[in-house]
């Protein structure tokens, strides 16, 4: 049976494509963006994420924990993550819920069972499924089975993805899709590969792809202070999606911190970028700079 890791559901979802829709979060991303505002959904597995501020020092996780992986070292608990296995012992025994699993593995059938409770809404409003994450492109099987099923319902169908991913599982899948929201971060590949841990040569070419298949792509593009915000970069972008067919909206996605305590929950090895969030002159600035060249842009989702 295939079964996908999910991490989060999100219903009457509105910025995630047209009307209400239904938001399906997959877990596993290749690219390692410190500013990711989903940092739970970066790795591919299931995780233990803990909440210091609930823990009340009580110990009981440590004794419950079957591999020893968590120990009392002070006030709080320490988790070796080369131990533990994700049972669950320690959520169960946590009285105040400062710990938590993320991610949980779904069925085709489930996933399908909460799409489809708000179909209702997705025939008044125009709006239908969404699937983001994460990357959904990751776990490509399980979501090109689910796309399938939601167009022998007539579900609109939006995927919102990095475009890194091999062509041959891009091109199966877009035939599922009516609405890419596409992300584009930076256009200089080894400044593109210093932040994201990945080069922009395979994503850019995917949307050259997509967008010379005469597929529907609405671009997404966080503003991230010191790294993509610069003139050359914006004006580098513009020229580039200029060049390709059908292309008309763009979306300015300003930087926030609001992320950032999910990071210092996670065990991750990569420390998050934090800066101050860009002046609403300089988004308007950059907003402007797009419309220049015939773009549709608007700011956030």
């Amino acid at each position: 049976m295939v079964k996908a890791i999910i991490f989060d559901i999100k219903r009457y979802a509105i910025h995630d494509g047209p009307g209400i829709r239904t938001t399906i979060f997959f877990k596993g991303c290749p690219l390692r963006c410190p500013w990711c505002h989903n940092p739970e959904g970066i790795k591919p597995g299931m995780e233990l994420i803990f909440w210091e501020d609930r823990c009340i020092s009580c110990g009981d996780c440590a004794e419950a924990c079957p591999t020893g992986a968590i120990t009392m070292n002070g006030k709080f608990p320490t988790l070796d993550t080369q131990k533990c296995n994700l049972c669950g012992e320690c959520v169960k025994v946590c009285h105040t819920e400062a710990r938590e699993i993320v991610g949980k593995e779904y069925t085709i059938e489930e996933v399908m069972q909460e799409i489809e409770k708000d179909i209702i809404f997705y025939d008044e409003s125009g709006g239908g499924v969404s699937f983001s994450g994460g990357e959904p492109l990751v776990q490509p099987h399980f979501l090109l089975k689910v796309l399938k099923r939601c167009k022998e319902k007539y579900i609109h169908t939006t995927l919102d993805t990095s475009g890194y991913v091999d062509r041959e599982i891009l091109a199966k899948v877009s035939e599922f899709v009516d609405l890419f929201l596409y992300d584009i971060k930076l256009m200089d590949s080894k400044k593109h590969r210093i932040f994201t841990g990945v080069p922009n040569e395979p994503i850019l070419e995917n949307l050259r792809y997509l967008s010379s298949s005469g597929k529907k792509i609405n671009i997404r593009i966080p503003i991230i202070p010191g790294v993509n915000d610069d003139t050359q970069n914006i004006e580098k972008t513009a020229e580039f999606l200029v060049s390709l067919p059908e292309i008309k909206h763009i979306s300015l996605l300003p930087y926030h911190s609001s992320w950032k305590n999910k990071f210092k929950k996670l065990s991750h090895p990569w420390e998050p970028y934090l800066v101050e969030k860009p002046r609403k002159e300089q988004i308007e600035e950059i907003k402007q700079k797009f419309e220049k060249f015939g773009f549709n842009v608007k700011i956030g989702g």
